[in-house]
Parts: structure tokens; C-alpha cells; sequence
């Protein structure tokens, strides 16, 4: 029998963009937050090691060499096989942290699965290996990301809230959105209840993707205009945007209206 791992998808409620640094990396300040929405990773017996991806955006996602949950089961250095099999829910390019989710999601069930006994630092430390937010994702809880992402902090959680997601169906590579960051330092992400910090803080790459994609604009401006939305925002570089409600009946009827052309999940935020 297959044993299933959700791939939680990752929402920047806040992301401040410190500076640029001479490796090309960006110092950044970042409220993470998932949701119960993701993809789901399963594994069976295996003597090899296999990847099978299905899904709406399995095409986009690959099941090649360099597909993330392939890479993270070589992380692992078991030399064992298993044979995988990736649900793709979550749009790919998206700001979601879907590939980084993927990897997390492999670190936790192979860990299990074959019995390895890794703590979740040490499944946080390879997974920063693999790429900025994965060890984020190997938690799956809010945290405060500093550095590159990868400096955790706990924070007060923000169990529950409905959250509406909406993508207009385009792709935005992350490095290109980086780049085309103006480089001003506008201040740090504030302490405090989470939700409250969000509020008061910003995503500074909201200007450098809209500039890319122009119908993100056009996301936000749909959702700011909703009804019972109380924080309405793009995640990570775009081009997923993210409403806020105060109850689940709100969210449900926003996202039974979303527009005609784009992607929309209502969900709940994880604690």
C-alpha cells in the first residue's frame, strides 16, 4: 500500500527585499504561511528509484532528473529505491513554492518511509541545499524566513483562516523578478501577531512582476474589490495572488466568481 505525503502550498503573506548581495542572492525578510491545499507525493516499494507525475500542471512540473523530489531522495543518500508518485495540483512557476514543497514533501515521507531517523533540523539543513524555501516547506508551519529564506523563526500561528488563491494562468520565473528588483531598501518586516505584521508590511516584488505579467495587477485589483477580504496580495514573485477573508463563506463565494481564463482555490490557512 502507497504511503501519501501533502506538499503544503507556501504563501509569502510578507516579503521585504533588504539588498542584493555580490553572490547575486537577495537578503530578504519573509512571513511564511501554507495552506491545506497542495500537491500529494506517494510512495511504494521499489528497488529503483522512479518518479511519476499527474495532475493539471504536471506537464509544467517534468518528471525528469532534475525534478526537486528526485533531487531531495538523492539527498538522502540512502542508495535505497522507491517508487514515487506526485499528484501536480499546485500551478508551477506560480509563487507557491509548489518544486519547493515537492522536496520537502520527499524529504518527510522517504525519511519515513525508509526508516532513516533524521531529525527535522537535519531534514531542514539538506533541504536548504535544494533551494531557499524548501526548509521552510520541510516545516510546514508559519515562520519568519530571514537570510535567503532559510533562517527560521517561529511565530504565532494563523490556524484556520480562509484564504482564497488566484493565478491568471501565466508563468514568472523567480530570477528574472529578482533581478528587475529596483535594489531600495524600504525598511524591515515589523515583529508582532502575524497577521497584524502582514497588514502593515508589503511584497516589494509585487512592482518588478507586474512590470512582466501585467494581469497580476489585474488579479489584485479583483481581489482587493471582494467582499470580506482583509489582506490581498501576490505571493513569493508572482504570479499566484492571495485574498484574506474574515469567515469561509465569504471565500467561497469569491471563489465561485473567479474570473473565466484563471486558476482559483479557496483553502485554509495551516497552523
Amino acid at each position: 500500500m502507497a504511503v501519501i505525503e501533502t506538499a503544503w502550498a507556501k504563501l509569502n503573506l510578507a516579503l521585504h527585499v533588504r539588498r542584493r548581495e555580490t553572490d547575486g542572492y537577495h537578503a530578504l525578510e519573509t512571513l511564511f504561511a501554507f495552506t491545506e491545499f497542495g500537491d500529494t507525493l506517494a510512495v511504494a516499494e521499489s528497488e529503483a528509484l522512479t518518479l511519476c507525475v499527474s495532475g493539471e500542471f504536471a506537464g509544467a512540473a517534468g518528471d525528469g532528473e532534475e525534478n526537486l523530489v528526485l533531487r531531495a531522495a538523492r539527498a538522502l543518500e540512502s542508495g535505497r529505491g522507491a517508487a514515487l508518485r506526485l499528484e501536480k495540483r499546485i500551478p508551477v512557476a506560480a509563487g507557491l513554492g509548489g518544486g519547493s514543497a515537492d522536496a520537502a514533501a520527499a524529504l518527510r515521507l522517504l525519511n519515513r518511509h525508509w526508516g532513516l531517523g533524521r531529525s527535522v533540523a537535519e531534514l531542514e539543513a539538506i533541504g536548504a541545499t535544494l533551494g531557499a524555501d524548501v526548509a521552510a516547506c520541510v516545516r510546514g508551519v508559519t515562520v519568519r524566513g530571514e537570510g535567503r529564506g532559510e533562517v527560521l523563526t517561529p511565530v504565532s500561528a494563523v490556524t484556520g483562516v480562509p484564504v482564497l488563491l488566484v493565478n491568471p494562468r501565466v508563468a514568472v520565473a523567480t530570477g528574472p523578478v529578482f533581478r528587475a528588483w529596483d535594489g531600495v531598501d524600504r525598511g524591515a518586516l515589523p515583529a508582532g501577531e502575524t497577521l497584524a505584521v502582514a497588514k502593515a508590511a508589503r511584497n516589494d516584488l509585487e512592482g518588478p512582476a507586474v512590470g512582466m505579467a501585467p494581469a497580476i495587477a489585474e488579479v489584485l485589483a479583483w481581489l482587493r474589490g471582494l467582499a470580506g477580504v482583509q489582506l490581498a496580495r501576490m505571493s513569493g514573485s508572482g504570479a499566484t495572488c492571495f485574498a484574506l477573508f474574515g469567515d469561509e463563506g465569504a471565500a467561497v463565494r469569491a471563489g465561485a466568481g473567479v474570473p473565466g481564463g484563471w486558476w482559483g482555490c479557496v483553502t485554509r490557512l495551516r497552523p
